[in-house]
């Protein structure tokens, strides 16, 4: 019997060759296929894979198995943006999607992600159900050979960017992104956003400099292809060679974003998301919910506040994320990570879009990047924000106990006033701030995460936070 297979935060992520292999993406594109027939969805299924090794043949893989169950396939003809396979799947009216991509995990891994008919993600007790329907070996699996399946039209290969681009053009107007003569640096980590904002923003007096933009699945220069330090180094070190206004980053799959400033320095994926929510707000004058997991800013809040709209806490990934937005019809929603998905677009993370956003606040404002996190605290205060992962070992139940006991008084000099225990465990501090304590659903880690009006007592509340967790 093969061993047993588990969905964290997005969906299942495993070594290449030792637990990701052919026979097990097969079982879980089974346990989908079964999921989708049991529900009464038996149309078309968009498939969608990312440059990592091996990806477009394990997504032929779980092609054959869902037109064996009786599906039908639109594959990308070659490696796609995770928001362009989310987006195809509303633009073709297909009942949901496979992505085999391991987003931003090390050069080791790959994963494989679903998506329900809306695009987004599927919710905590769908995944339970596929994960439960996964069978335990190959025998129950059924195919159907894909050079057969495309001779009857069962499996089809397309393109996605056409449609999606048009779709955007209805979100943005990228013409005054192209007049504005401004120089982006742009770095797509080896991964699938190569290439796209070249492709958009082409033609006028902006000028866009690319670099990691070829396929390489070892990731060189970089750790993993996820964007923050240090895997941005060479991006932010390459803005300031070349003079740009701004340093866009995608990661390996273009679902997050990262972003430069002008001088070299990174914005963290707080104050970006802060700058989107107040993008839509106040430039753009729309209004609506915001949804937030809690592993970020409490800017959100005081934004909600000044533009009297709700703010919604959910737990971490988009599979909180996405269902809550929809119930809601939320402006935006986010997460910690990096990755903010909009209203009228689907409701998936989506860099490519975030990245528009941003520089298209940059334009209408007339402001550089440091300039537009000098006027977010100028209205919401100084937020400073930091994380630690760190790799544990014993039983996960121990850990969370140890947590629980410590019961601090103080965290890095500031008193608790509350605990936040949604997802991981969350201390709050009397200036405003928070230290959270959170295990990762892919891997043998712990994330010790903070945020503070206080910029001096960053490191001492990660070095408390390390302390309860039992990590030092």
């Amino acid at each position: 019997m093969a061993h047993k297979i588990h969905f964290g935060t997005d969906g299942w992520r495993g070594y290449i060759a030792e637990d990701y292999t052919f026979a097990n993406v097969r079982r879980c594109s089974q346990g989908f296929a079964t999921y989708l027939n049991k529900h009464g969805k038996n149309g078309w299924v968009v498939i969608g894979y990312d440059m990592r090794f091996g990806s477009e043949n394990f997504a032929l893989a779980a092609a054959e198995v869902l037109v064996g169950n009786n599906l039908k396939v639109y594959l990308t003809d070659g490696p796609t943006p995770t928001p362009v396979i989310a987006f195809s799947v509303i633009n073709k009216k297909a009942v949901g999607a496979i992505n085999i991509t391991a987003s931003h995990n090390p050069a080791t891994d790959n994963g494989f992600k679903v998506r329900d008919e809306h695009g987004g993600a599927i919710d905590p007790d769908g995944l339970l159900e596929i994960e439960a329907l996964i069978p335990d070996d190959d025998s129950a699996i059924k195919r159907t050979d894909a050079t057969k399946a495309e001779q009857n039209s069962t499996l089809v290969r397309f393109d996605a960017a056409p449609a999606y681009i048009e779709h955007l053009k209805g979100l943005i107007d990228l013409d005054p992104l192209r007049k504005a003569g401004l120089k982006i640096m742009v770095d797509t980590m080896w991964g699938n956003g190569a290439g796209w904002f070249t492709r958009l923003l082409s033609g006028g007096n902006t000028q866009i400099i690319e670099i990691h933009n070829e396929r390489n699945p070892i990731f060189p220069e970089m750790k993993r292809p996820e964007p923050i330090p240090p895997n941005i180094n060479v991006g932010l070190e390459k803005t300031v060679e070349n003079k740009a206004d701004v340093l866009i980053i995608t990661d390996g799959d273009a679902d997050r974003l990262g972003v430069g400033d002008e001088k070299g320095n990174f914005i963290n994926q707080l104050q970006v998301y802060a700058l989107l929510a107040y993008y839509k707000l106040e430039v753009c004058g729309e209004r609506g919910p915001i949804v937030k997991t809690l592993s970020t800013t409490s800017m959100l809040n005081k934004l909600g506040e000044i533009y009297k709209v709700p703010v919604y806490e959910t737990g971490v990934g988009f599979k909180y994320v996405a269902p809550k937005m929809l119930e809601t019809d939320a402006l935006i929603g986010g997460e910690e990570s990096g990755g903010y998905a909009f209203r009228g677009n689907v409701p998936e993370r989506d860099g490519i879009l975030a990245g528009l956003y941003l520089l298209d606040m940059m334009v209408r404002l007339k402001r550089k990047p440091t300039e537009l996190i000098d006027l977010l605290f100028s209205i919401v205060g100084p937020h400073y924000y930091d994380r630690v992962d760190r790799s544990f070992t014993g039983d996960r139940a121990d850990r969370e106990k140890q947590i629980l006991s410590a019961k601090p008084d103080s965290i890095g000099g500031l008193k608790v006033i509350g605990l936040n225990s949604l997802d991981g465990y969350k201390f709050l501090l009397d200036d405003g701030g928070w230290m959270l304590i959170r295990f990762s659903g892919t891997e043998a880690i712990m994330r010790v995460y903070c945020e503070t009006t206080q910029k001096d007592r960053v490191q001492a509340i990660l070095e408390d936070g390390l302390k309860t967790a039992g990590l030092e």
